[in-house]
């Protein structure tokens, strides 16, 4: 297996956000972030089928963000995670952390991007989220399904893709 460089692009009309290029063929890397719902999932009750496809989804990104693939993380991941109020699901989501090759610091510019991305109905949080995803260029991948439905009424307001983590494996990378 060879790893290749990824090229992230944006294009006037939207199009292909967040999407890597692989122009020698092979396998190809990707820089995600994923939320703290996403990094929560595989404790949630699995014998809900959305659930158990969904934890799936997130152990194949998560491992392969261990073999190529660039996880991407936040002071605003750290901080929600800190706050988990259940330690034992507190502990178990923590180590996750470890697999991120990228870590944030919000910053003015992440500040002020997550005031713009609040003011379009979305929560505190999710904005910030969005507004780091968006700083390195990385897919955000999220199991809440309003935030990929407000992406999806007018993807031209983001400069990534937000994504549930089932549809982005069903893509073809």
């Amino acid at each position: 297996m060879f790893l290749i460089t990824l090229t992230f692009f944006h294009s006037s009309d939207g199009a292909g956000k967040g999407n890597c290029r692989n122009a020698g063929g092979g396998e190809k890397e990707m820089k995600v972030y994923l939320d703290v719902c996403c990094l929560c999932r595989p404790f949630d009750d699995q014998s809900v089928y959305r659930i158990r496809q969904e934890t799936d989804a997130i152990k194949e990104i998560l491992s392969r963000c261990d073999n190529g693939w660039e996880l991407a993380i936040s002071e605003m991941t750290i901080e929600e995670i800190s706050q988990i109020p259940d330690p034992i699901r507190r502990d178990r989501v923590q180590p996750f952390l470890s697999l991120a090759s990228t870590k944030i610091k919000i910053d003015e510019s992440i500040i002020n991007r997550m005031y713009e991305i609040r003011s379009m109905g979305i929560k505190t949080a999710d904005a910030f989220h969005i507004a780091c995803a968006e700083q390195v260029h990385a897919t955000l991948i999220t199991t809440d399904d309003r935030l990929v439905q407000v992406y999806n009424q007018d993807t031209t307001q983001f400069v990534i893709r937000i994504q549930n983590p089932v549809h982005l494996l069903e893509e073809d990378y």
